[in-house]
């Protein structure tokens, strides 16, 4: 059974692990299974691999963010745009016209439409690491598609198939192209796993994550 100082220590120690992360700017402090981390990193993509690093950890039932962007070089706007519509564009899984972006102080907004779960996510990928980035908001919407039939058992299949723990825990509904998830995983990457290849059928449109880690 995990305590705090036990979580604690298994947070710090995938922190450090994690060769992404400034893991020694990083303050941890852990209260019923809650995980508070502050510090100073230099990139939102920094900022965004420790969220992932300490959801990792099992045990961890939710992760308050208290890290400050301490930006080394400002860049305008106008640069901004310009390296992200570059990233964007030399990106392979991205379709080449239906992303637009907006940049204000900053923040990036990426928006449009994709048919695949995937190319958005590669889409937010390809430009949450660029200098100057202080936050990321994801707009693009996926575009309808066909409604498959069994979609449920299929979904239900793949996570058997890929091994993910407590898989037979797992509930999946399904109502037109919105898929809900419920039931217990051992840890949030579990939970992570299962709602990926919930995105990862055909036809799915939106992702209802409700699974509760044990």
């Amino acid at each position: 059974m995990n305590t705090d100082s036990s979580l604690k220590k298994k947070v710090f120690v995938e922190l450090d692990w994690d060769p992404e992360i400034p893991a020694s700017a990083i303050a941890v402090s852990v209260q019923d299974g809650i995980v508070t981390v502050a510090g100073d990193v230099d990139t939102f993509a920094e900022k965004e691999a420790v969220a992932a690093a300490v959801r990792r950890v099992a045990g961890v039932r939710a992760v308050a963010m208290e890290l400050e962007l301490a930006i080394p070089h400002r860049r305008s706007d106008g640069e901004i745009a310009a390296s992200a519509e570059q990233a964007l564009r030399w990106n392979t899984l991205i379709p080449a016209d239906p992303i637009r972006l907006t940049v204000e102080k900053g923040r990036i907004t990426l928006q449009g439409e994709v048919p695949w779960e995937y190319q958005r996510r590669a889409a937010e990928r390809a430009v949450a690491g660029l200098m100057g980035v202080v936050e990321l908001r994801n707009e693009i919407t996926l575009r309808s598609g066909c409604q498959v039939a069994n979609l449920a058992q299929r979904i239900e299949d793949a996570l058997a198939r890929q091994a993910v723990r407590e898989s037979s825990r797992i509930h999946v509904d399904v109502d037109g192209t919105t898929v809900k998830l419920s039931g217990l995983v051992n840890c949030w990457r579990d939970r992570e796993i299962a709602e990926a290849t919930a995105w990862s059928a055909p036809g799915v449109e939106r992702v209802v994550n409700e699974l509760l880690s044990a």
